[in-house]
């Protein structure tokens, strides 16, 4: 080390200023390199399992069972597809659960923007309380409160208001009981998504807010017209979050709406099953191979959700305050 610095200093200066730009250049191309490798490595990681699940649902019989053929099929095949299409019932029920997300999603955006909106700009008391218990029901597990959530559509009586003239309704098998949930700010994730709208209420200047008050501006009308329209980022990160719970959700679906048979994650739960029986298909690896179809195609509406709103949603993500 103490060569090479002597050795420097008896270079002439433009020199010594191209030798330690070349060693920048070496050390930069490196550390390139290694980040490239480790890139490659995680990437690898994360799509293996993707990538051996498209894999298996394009191999043929004979493909399964030759020891030689490893992720890239011989002979492959669409029949898995054809018979994951029928079974899943797979074009209704992803209309059907593209509808119900959407619809879930705006419910979602309208009622935690409106909570998270409130507690940003309004001081009330116990606005602390209130916005802890928020913050308990991202930590609270779900499983923990599932039984009185069930007894509470299985018997659903409005606080006994309806007892007095009728019989409890059962709310279970229907899409009544999400809506009932989303709307009282109580859906899926909804505690997150008033925390994230809670903080980038925050973040706007308060000017805006002052500004409409001037020109005699109710807190809704400045609620709906001023605030919310500078909240977009926030809105397209709620959005796409809730539209992959949403259309992702087997808990949920399975616990509340078990007679609803067009949603797609209940129809995948039991592909398995109906192939099994529908086709008297014995074969384990066989049935395996069109569940790995089944889950293919309710990934692909998904993804290209995400595709259109990527660039939105990491823009949401930096504003909404979320790290980690």
């Amino acid at each position: 080390m103490q060569f090479t610095k002597n050795l420097l200093e008896k270079l002439p200066s433009f020199r010594r200023g191209y030798v330690l730009r070349a060693k920048k250049a070496v050390k930069e191309t490196i550390m390139s390199i290694f980040i490239f490798i480790i890139l490659i490595g995680i990437a690898f990681v994360i799509l293996s399992p993707l990538l051996a699940i498209v894999s298996n649902s394009l191999m043929s019989r004979g493909d399964i069972y030759n020891p030689l053929v490893y992720l890239i099929p011989r002979n492959p095949a669409s029949v898995h597809y054809e018979f994951a299409l029928h079974y899943m019932n797979y074009w209704q029920a992803l209309r059907f659960t593209l509808g119900y997300t959407f619809g879930i999603t705006a419910l979602q955006i309208a009622v935690c923007s409106l909570v998270g909106y409130g507690f940003a700009r309004f001081r009330f008391p116990g606005r602390n309380i209130l916005f802890g218990m928020v913050i308990l029901t991202i930590v609270v597990p779900t499983q923990t409160i599932i039984i009185p959530l069930y007894s509470q559509f299985r018997f659903f009586d409005l606080f006994g208001a309806l007892g007095l003239f009728m019989e409890p309704i059962n709310l279970l098998g229907r899409v009544w009981s999400t809506v009932i949930l989303t709307t009282t700010g109580q859906g899926l994730r909804a505690g997150l998504f008033i925390f994230i709208f809670r903080q980038f209420f925050r973040g706007l200047p308060k000017e805006l807010e002052e500004a409409a008050v001037i020109d005699g501006a109710g807190p809704v009308y400045t609620y709906g017209r001023v605030m919310l329209p500078n909240a977009v980022p926030a809105i397209i990160t709620v959005m796409l979050f809730s539209i992959v719970w949403q259309y992702n959700d087997v808990y949920f679906a399975g616990v509340f709406m078990s007679g609803v048979r067009n949603l797609l994650p209940v129809n995948l739960s039991g592909l398995a099953t109906a192939y099994h029986w529908g086709e008297q298909e014995m074969d384990f690896n066989l049935v395996n191979a069109v569940v790995n179809a089944g889950v293919v195609l309710t990934i692909i509406p998904i993804i290209v959700i995400y595709m259109f709103l990527q660039k939105f949603f990491m823009e949401g993500i930096e504003r909404s305050g979320i790290v980690g």
